[in-house]
């Protein structure tokens, strides 16, 4: 059999492959694989076209579109997937859905498939910790470990999370980045200024991530809200879709901050726009990682996060500072404030921290091959 013509195929298991932080991170090991080796298909429970479906196919890869397992039910749930699995030649199995692993990796299970992986991507979730919800969490828990036989995790809060203190060796994949995707970009504080119709001495709190309850946007517009008595040359720039994102729109009007926020959807240029931020807000109630902290931090851009995110984000640079959400809002915009101070670092030694704490996606490619078996 030419390798050249059957590369080993695997089928990643994902909620949507729209612009977030899982999303792009395979999307960023998928661009840099070699197809002829190796191919990526996808599950996804989304009916709409969603941010990089046109590129997995431009790449050779397929999605399949099924319903969610909230939406038909565990049985349908899994007929859809064996089916899927029965039909194709697949070397490996990789969930992405977190607390919902357990029911593609059983299907893949039932249908012998040798490589099983469940990758946790967070280290909580939306069910809070009630009696009723632990038990649920704990089932959830069993299903995984079952029917997996490979645990991967994107910090070590996440792995025990997801999988609890089991004796399985636990897998931590960084989340890496395409540094070459991230270069300075001259006049960009400007030109983003001039596009969003912001003042050029104006400052621009940002902030990237799917609208959610984890992400948080809530407790940016309340700093914003106290922050703009005193100084009115604030300004906030939230990037993505979800969810909640009209309920915070009306919640910026509500406040009458409607002039000071802007809302720009899924962009294709974080990096320019990350570079006309001051400073990045990432006020997470809860976070498996935070990739967006080391992108702004590998422009130079100073970060300020909930200290739900792992302190494994901190490249030693200097320019990211944790914080409790329980602080008083007052202690967030003084800390707003002495980044407006901070000076950008030069790029080269920027990349020297980036590409040494093991975060260049070029360098965590063969580790993730490894999961597959012999490419």
């Amino acid at each position: 059999m030419n390798v050249l013509n059957h590369p080993k195929k695997v089928l990643h298991v994902v909620s949507a492959m729209n612009r977030g932080g899982v999303e792009t991170l395979i999307m960023n090991i998928y661009r840099n694989v070699d197809k002829n080796k190796i191919q990526f298909d996808f599950i996804t429970h989304r009916e709409e076209v969603c941010h990089y479906d046109k590129e997995i196919e431009s790449l050779g890869g397929t999605i399949f579109r099924i319903p969610s397992l909230g939406k038909v039910g565990p049985i349908r749930y899994l007929r859809e997937i064996t089916n899927i699995l029965k039909e194709n030649d697949y070397v490996a199995l990789h969930a992405h859905t977190d607390y919902q692993c357990g029911f593609p990796v059983l299907a893949a299970n039932l249908t012998g498939i040798k490589k099983r992986i469940s990758h946790s991507h967070s280290n909580n979730w939306g069910f809070g910790n009630s009696y009723k919800a632990k038990i649920k969490l704990s089932m959830l828990r069993a299903l995984i470990r079952y029917n997996s036989n490979e645990f991967c995790a994107c910090s070590v809060e996440s792995g025990q999370f997801l999988f609890g203190n089991q004796k399985r060796n636990i897998r931590i994949f960084k989340n890496g980045i395409d540094i070459k995707n991230f270069q300075i970009i001259p006049d960009c504080y400007q030109s983003v200024r001039a596009e969003l119709n912001i003042p050029n001495s104006s400052k621009i709190l940002g902030h990237v991530g799917t609208f959610s309850k984890s992400k948080n946007q809530q407790f940016i517009l309340n700093i914003l809200k106290e922050i703009i008595n005193s100084r009115t040359d604030i300004y906030v720039v939230f990037v993505g879709e979800g969810p909640l994102k009209k309920e915070i729109e009306t919640e910026a009007k509500r406040y009458k901050l409607e002039n000071h926020v802007r809302f720009l959807g899924v962009r294709n240029d974080i990096a320019r726009l990350m570079q006309a931020f001051d400073v990045l807000l990432f006020p997470s109630i809860f976070e498996g990682f935070g990739i967006v902290t080391i992108e702004a931090q590998s422009l130079g851009t100073p970060c300020i996060a909930s200290n739900n995110v792992t302190t494994k984000t901190d490249m030693g640079l200097g320019i990211i500072k944790y914080l409790a959400l329980n602080r008083n809002v007052e202690e967030w915009i003084q800390e707003i404030s002495n980044t407006f101070e901070f000076e950008r670092q030069d790029q080269e030694e920027i990349m020297r921290h980036i590409v040494g704490n093991g975060y260049n996606i070029i360098d965590i490619i063969p580790e993730w091959l490894s999961l597959y078996g012999e490419i």
